[in-house]
């Protein structure tokens, strides 16, 4: 078996082998860029929020589960919706918004510096409630924004239809 040529894969393997690649930084200079850029804009948004609504050491870190919350809500979204629109959306979309934005603005490693003061400060509980709570909330929050967004695209895409069957 013949090794692979990185200059002959596609950049997202979700957008297919059709993109043509024809070199390492030609292919994936754009992404680095997009992804960077989009990284710098989301922890910039999520200092933001840190700064807005502070959280006390020793107490339960309200803003960093708000902003993963929020965070994988629109990743749910954003993926639901380049999913649906697959070969009308740009290369660039999921790495500047899911890995950049999104990548950016979403804290696990806020979250688990939160979840080890926790512990530091003996609130054992609140710790538990943090580390466990905020996975399960990530996780439900994707599924969530994902299947509510999949259901009113297609609610969309139907009426769509329906009106173009009218005519």
């Amino acid at each position: 078996m013949k090794p692979r040529d990185p200059a002959e894969e596609p950049v997202d393997p979700d957008v297919g082998a059709d993109v043509p690649v024809s070199g390492l930084w030609d292919g994936q200079a754009p992404v680095f860029a997009v992804v960077a850029v989009g990284g710098a804009l989301g922890a910039v948004a999520r200092y933001g929020a840190a700064v807005l609504w502070p959280t006390a050491s020793g107490r339960f870190p309200w803003t960093t589960l708000l902003v993963n919350v929020v965070g994988c809500a629109l990743i749910g979204v954003l993926m639901a919706v380049v999913a649906e629109l697959r070969p009308h959306t740009h290369r660039l979309v999921r790495p500047f918004l899911g890995t950049g934005v999104l990548g950016g603005f979403t804290t696990f490693s806020t979250y688990a510096m939160d979840v080890r003061g926790l512990l530091v400060a003996e609130r054992y509980a609140a710790a538990g409630a943090c580390l466990f709570g905020t996975m399960a909330a990530a996780v439900l929050t994707v599924w969530g924004s994902a299947s509510l967004t999949r259901y009113a695209l297609a609610e969309r895409f139907a009426a769509v239809a329906e009106t173009e069957g009218a005519r």
